[in-house]
């Protein structure tokens, strides 16, 4: 393995989900400054986000599970306008959530190639 769990899920994972979750703020109206100020951003972070220059490798929608926490996770962060800390955290463990449940293995396997996925069970048995 050349590349290990933890570079696919801060160059990849990560920015996908936060990608996601400026698409859902802004598919409830918000504009790319009020999503800036809300998730602790530049307006040019959600600009390049919505125009998928920016995390768009992985698309998040395929699991239910994790767009359903994500849109808890817009919710909450209309509602109570958490610090950057706390929205990083949020984002932190639905990143390890993705780990865990093996979401990212295909992914992974290619963007590394010497990864067999039939054979690699590190983020199953670590991230649970």
């Amino acid at each position: 393995m050349k590349v290990s769990a933890f570079e696919v899920a801060s160059r990849y994972v990560y920015p996908s989900l936060r990608r996601r979750l400026v698409e859902i703020l802004r598919e409830r109206g918000l504009k790319q400054g009020e999503i800036a100020e809300l998730l602790h951003i530049t307006q040019s972070a959600v600009s390049r986000y919505l125009k998928m220059s920016r995390g768009a490798l992985i698309d998040v929608r395929q699991f239910s599970d994790i767009e359903d926490k994500l849109r808890e996770t817009a919710k909450w962060i209309m509602e109570e306008k958490p610090s950057e800390y706390e929205i990083h955290k949020a984002l932190i463990k639905i990143t390890v959530e993705m780990l865990a449940k093996g979401y990212v293995c295909s992914f992974h396997s290619k963007i590394d190639p010497t990864l067999n996925p039939n054979e690699c069970n590190v983020c199953l048995e670590v991230f649970q």
